[in-house]
């Protein structure tokens, strides 16, 4: 990434963000897919992020010049370099530079994450937003595994209530007491739960709830929609700690009611994103550099 780049400042001319990335997009013949792939936080990017870390390694080692804000464009040393370039600008090429060094020391304090590598733009780099939001991932995965785990634990008759808690959580309904409710035994009538679908109550959502190892197959869901046509239901969703066959995913697919299938991992995201059954255990801010507060009159 940080070859092509530099190489597009050659002109000698001020650049900005926006046309550099267009320009890295078609030299290296990214897809409009791969220029819009998102970081797991879905805030930005992952080849604009790639490309303005790019920008700040390149400037740190002071191959690139910054004239006013928002621009920048080659220096001096950026100009020596293409004379005879090197096969790829990565971490080891900037190390030469002291003011590159300093950069490195400054953030080894701080633990952080490796930096990208140079290469040809296409391979997997870690800048360090990829690396921070990785490691959220990380830790959301090893949160999805025990809530799963303490899902099935419980009985069935909590696993319900749940299901419930979290469908209000989400918005329908308003508060538990107004509603959502449990109305019986797990499978009664193949209805385990009905929720408002709004606070005034102009519809209902049927639930059938299954704390269940093995598969769900197209027989149960086809059960949970005869169940809907006895209560001349429109609307239905069968939530389980397992998973649902290929069979009953095409089957709901084409029927009337309309069903939600949620799977386990479908269900702890929910309850991860709603805070349903987890705490926040630690909150990091990550803060960037406010330019406007630096300009003079």
């Amino acid at each position: 990434m940080m070859l092509p780049f530099l190489r597009n400042t050659a002109d000698d001319a001020e650049h900005q963000m926006a046309d550099l990335r267009e320009k890295l997009a078609e030299e290296l013949q990214l897809s409009d897919d791969e220029v819009k792939e998102l970081l797991p936080s879905g805030k930005q990017s992952r080849f604009g992020n790639r490309v303005a870390w790019a920008k700040v390694y390149l400037a740190q080692a002071g191959l690139l010049d910054t004239p006013r804000r928002g621009a920048f464009k080659i220096s001096e040393r950026g100009k020596q370099v293409l004379f005879e370039p090197p096969a790829a600008i990565d971490i080891k090429f900037l190390e030469q530079y002291p003011e590159f060094r300093e950069f490195r020391y400054q953030r080894r304090r701080h633990e952080e994450p490796p930096e990208p590598s140079g290469g040809d733009g296409k391979q997997e780099i870690e800048t360090p937003e990829e690396a921070l939001e990785q490691a959220a991932l990380r830790l959301n995965d090893e949160l999805s595994r025990q809530l799963i785990r303490q899902v099935k634990s419980n009985t069935p008759d909590f696993f319900e209530k749940l299901v419930v808690d979290l469908l209000v959580k989400m918005g329908y309904g308003g508060s538990i007491k107004d509603a959502g409710k449990a109305i019986g035994r797990s499978g009664d009538e193949g209805i385990d739960g009905i929720i408002k679908e709004d606070k005034l109550g102009l519809d209902v959502i049927y639930i059938q709830a299954k704390r269940w190892d093995s598969i769900i197959g197209r027989p149960e869901v086809q059960k949970f929609v005869g169940a809907l046509h006895g209560q001349r239901a429109k609307k239905g969703v069968f939530i389980t700690t397992s998973g649902f066959s290929e069979q009953a995913i095409k089957y709901v697919d084409r029927i009337d009611p309309k069903v939600v299938l949620i799977d386990g991992p479908q269900l702890v995201a929910h309850m991860i994103d709603n805070n349903i059954g987890v705490s926040t255990a630690n909150v990091i801010e990550v803060k960037k550099l406010d330019s406007d507060y630096f300009l003079e009159e």
